[in-house]
């Protein structure tokens, strides 16, 4: 959900909400910011369309680009350095349009799109991506710590779609469901479920697409770091209050009804779950952790574990029910005093509460990748 149309957007939403984080407990040291010249070692983006060679990515950080558009005046990149714009395409000799980002991008995935004379366009070398309410392009820098969410040669959980019937919406609706290689809808065993969110300007593609949830999971139940359990991703009406109602006029009051007395009950009725709010979590990234804890608090017999990924933070007083544990999170360049001092807080008030902070990153989703890794070990202990 990070584009140069939506950064203030959803900074603004993070400050709202006392976006905050702490020290991780196992903090990876993030590279050094290159000196000296660019280096010509560039390769293709993982997240291109086939055969496409750009945008591609070099081993400091940067992103060059390469547009074919021989009749423009004009072509930005909405991809940039904050505050710089984006970046700035020139027209070459050959009629093509490049340029390369002024600086390193932190690791991970960026959202992006061009803007040429001044229409809006996604580019053709990238696979599409649904942020800031729009189909956007997206270009991976590699992480230094990617393993845990890489493509191995292990037993693999499956993701699939599911519809259902919404009777407060009056619509059919549509959630992915993360079932753990040992899933076997004939066998006895039950599994506990995390119903996990996107934030503003997403949908219920995005945790599986952009932020790699399965691959997350398959390999930490490989690794042997979790015992498995199912994930639940539905799209959270988040993108209502981006069509003229505001954020202080936005409620999330039927996504609330939609999931917890529709939802939740389609899958347990579908699904070998546990039926209990110890065996629910609830969590979300940025907008979904607003959602998460609005609803967590209002509906305190549903959820036992609860999230805030880049969404705020838990509060001592205003928790009135037993909770099971609480993991607040975010990157170490959004406001990490405020998770900080509220697990500390919470801690002190006798909660079971984990706080952490993904190093080098900001409102993007190599920072809710790294959360959910880390998330997912504390729940249902």
């Amino acid at each position: 959900m990070k584009t140069i149309a939506s950064i203030l957007t959803v900074a603004a939403l993070a400050a709202s909400l006392g976006t905050a984080s702490a020290q991780p407990r196992t903090p990876a040291p993030a590279p050094a910011a290159p000196a000296g010249p660019v280096l010509e070692d560039f390769v293709p983006s993982t997240k291109n369309q086939p055969q496409q060679q750009y945008p591609m990515v070099n081993s400091q950080g940067y992103v060059r680009f390469c547009i074919d558009a021989p009749d423009a005046k004009s072509v930005v990149v909405t991809l940039g350095l904050g505050g710089s714009g984006g970046t700035v395409l020139s027209k070459g000799e050959d009629g093509k349009w490049w340029g390369t980002t002024a600086g390193p991008m932190d690791e991970g995935f960026h959202y992006y799109h061009l803007i040429i004379d001044g229409g809006v366009f996604n580019d053709p070398g990238t696979n599409n991506y649904y942020g800031s309410t729009r189909w956007e392009s997206g270009v991976e820098v590699p992480a230094h710590d990617a393993a845990f969410y890489a493509e191995r040669n292990i037993p693999h959980g499956k993701v699939e779609q599911i519809l259902f019937w919404s009777p407060s919406t009056n619509c059919l609706r549509r959630a992915f469901v993360y079932t753990p290689p040992t899933y076997n809808p004939k066998s006895g065993k039950k599994y506990p479920v995390l119903y996990l969110q996107h934030g503003w300007g997403e949908d219920e593609t995005a945790w599986s697409v952009q932020g790699h949830a399965n691959l997350i999971m398959d390999n930490l139940i490989a690794d042997g770091k979790i015992d498995p359990f199912i994930i639940v991703m539905t799209y959270g009406m988040t993108n209502e209050f981006g069509r003229g109602m505001g954020l202080r006029n936005w409620s999330p009051d039927a996504f609330q009804t939609v999931l917890v007395d529709e939802l939740v009950p389609f899958v347990d009725s579908h699904y070998k779950t546990y039926k209990d709010k110890n065996h629910r979590a609830m969590a979300g990234l940025s907008m979904g952790g607003m959602e998460t804890h609005s609803i967590t608090l209002a509906r305190p017999e549903t959820f036992g574990w609860w999230g805030l990924l880049s969404g705020g933070t838990y509060r001592p007083d205003e928790i009135k029910t037993e909770v099971k544990g609480i993991f607040m999170s975010c990157g170490s360049k959004e406001n990490a005093a405020g998770v900080t001092k509220a697990g500390e807080d919470l801690r002190a008030a006798g909660y079971n509460a984990v706080d952490y902070i993904s190093e080098g990153t900001a409102h993007e989703f190599l920072t809710w990748r790294r959360s959910l890794y880390q998330m997912a070990q504390m729940l249902f202990k």
